[in-house]
């Protein structure tokens, strides 16, 4: 792979009602989120693209096939590269998950048989590897919030926040094969020793 291009999924019935959905298949998209998907179809252009990744969730797979529309791109979905696992808090407010989140440290489990946000990391790390390890010059990944979160910022050398930065749905995010080996290195390390670094102040 030479060029990553990254994208999180269109707007999404879950993300209308703030609810935690990360058990497959999940919901699919918004009327709003299938003209976001068009409209990353129309941002991506006459651009190559060798293959497109998904996750096992719908609002992912969705996304992908609305953006590539005609094109005849092979496409394969990755567990891997599903949102964090919410544990207790699936189906429930997103608000309840983050009040959690900000007050336990990285590699706390999720209450329920959840997943902890070093562990996520881990796995993301893992997807970036194998990515990295195929022929196709240049693919197109649409996953999760926090996943690509995680990826934008480890490929400038940050490691996850417990608060994360909002991404945008739908917006293409295009990254170097040398950026997503730095991606890749900076959360493998810090899933194995994980620790939030204090924000900077302004």
């Amino acid at each position: 792979m030479e060029q990553l291009i990254l994208a999180r999924h269109a707007h999404a019935a879950s993300n209308a009602d703030d609810v935690v959905s990360c058990t497959p298949p999940g919901g699919g998209l918004s009327p709003v989120g299938v003209e976001q998907s068009g409209s990353l179809g129309a941002l991506l252009g006459d651009e190559s693209i060798d293959l497109g990744v998904c996750s096992e969730l719908r609002r992912t797979c969705e996304t992908l096939s609305l953006a590539l529309g005609a094109r005849e791109v092979a496409r394969i979905a990755l567990p891997a590269w599903n949102e964090i696992h919410f544990g207790a808090y699936e189906g429930g407010p997103l608000a309840d998950y983050r009040a959690w989140a900000w007050s336990n440290e990285a590699d706390a489990p999720c209450p329920g048989d959840g997943e902890s946000r070093a562990a996520a990391a881990r796995r993301v790390a893992g997807v970036l590897e194998l990515l990295l390890g195929r022929a196709e010059r240049t693919v197109l990944a649409v996953g999760h919030a926090l996943p690509v979160r995680y990826v934008l910022d480890a490929a400038e050398g940050s490691t996850p926040q417990p608060r994360i930065t909002p991404v945008a749905h739908a917006v293409p995010h295009r990254l170097s094969a040398r950026q997503v080996e730095t991606a890749a290195r900076v959360l493998r390390s810090w899933a194995a020793a994980p620790a939030f670094a204090p924000r900077s102040q302004p």
